[in-house]
């Protein structure tokens, strides 16, 4: 079991930042896939804080190209960081989404202005601003606003990283506006391409490496895994992580023990089979948090 015997879940139920309603579900699928419960099952003393306030899309209006909903998004993910900011230290923060958007207020929270490693799971690199985002969905911003990067309304608050300090795996969809930014700001990518040629294994080892020994925050997006496993999320990609890919690099960062804060994100219920998704998801968390076969 890593250091940390407590663990704090946070739901964020929001959908604003993606085009496709349902998503802001999602905290209700995990948890009724038995997060907390197996959680406890592993030695865990489990925390449920509830969800942080979330305005509903139908109160609100979209505004203009690359502004979806920034208020309201700012806010709920404002509110994330704060209540994460404020947790004890030797708590382990779980937040379930939720479109990704919310990772801005997560992953700023956790790191509390500490110097941090982020993995970024995700078929996806989230890495446009409003001026290349073909679509203005904050959803696919929130790793640049991380970084500095993106509206000042959101990069004011939520800047928290270095793009040095960020590595993406499982990557297979990447606007070009994204690829120039991505290589200008010095994040490492590992796409499928690198998956299939070099393995999962191997590039668990080189994160870990490139990361030194920072403290690491995993943000897990549903996409990565192949839809055939994983089909509800609102953006699928085919040809993602099989199931034994997922489990291993998860239980590869585990075993570094410097893993301290997830998200688990994108779960789309409306999208879903039987809350296959959410299981995943739930599985892949056991495994980052500890649990193996033998």
């Amino acid at each position: 079991m890593p250091p940390m015997e407590r663990v704090a879940v946070v739901g964020v139920p929001m959908d604003l930042g993606a085009n496709r309603r349902g998503v802001d579900m999602g905290p209700s699928a995990l948890r009724y896939a038995r997060l907390l419960e197996q959680l406890e099952d592993l030695g865990y003393t489990v925390e449920d804080l509830g969800d942080v306030p979330v305005s509903l899309a139908r109160a609100s209006k979209r505004r203009g190209r690359g502004l979806a909903y920034l208020e309201e998004i700012r806010a709920a993910a404002l509110a994330l960081k704060e209540r994460l900011a404020s947790l004890p230290e030797g708590v382990f923060p779980i937040v379930l989404g939720g479109d990704h958007s919310l990772s801005m207020g997560s992953v700023a929270g956790a790191a509390r202005g500490r110097r941090v490693g982020v993995v970024w799971v995700d078929a996806h690199a989230d890495f446009n601003t409003p001026e290349t985002s073909p679509s203005g969905n904050v959803h696919g911003m929130p790793l640049a606003v991380l970084s500095g990067l993106g509206h000042p309304r959101l990069t004011e608050v939520f800047r928290a990283v270095d793009p040095k300090d960020v590595v993406l795996v499982g990557v297979r969809s990447l606007d070009p506006g994204e690829k120039r930014l991505l290589r200008e700001a010095g994040v490492r990518v590992y796409t499928m391409h690198e998956v299939d040629r070099l393995g999962v294994a191997r590039i668990a080892e080189e994160v870990l490496a490139h990361l030194q020994d920072l403290p690491l925050h995993v943000s897990l997006d549903a996409d990565v895994l192949d839809p055939t496993l994983a089909p509800g999320v609102g953006t699928p990609v085919p040809g993602g992580l099989t199931y034994r890919e997922a489990h291993l690099l998860m239980e590869i960062l585990a075993e570094s023990g410097r893993v301290q804060s997830l998200d688990l994100v994108e779960v789309n219920p409306i999208l879903d089979e039987r809350n296959r998704t959410a299981e995943m998801l739930v599985g892949l968390a056991l495994s980052l948090l500890g649990k193996r076969i033998f």
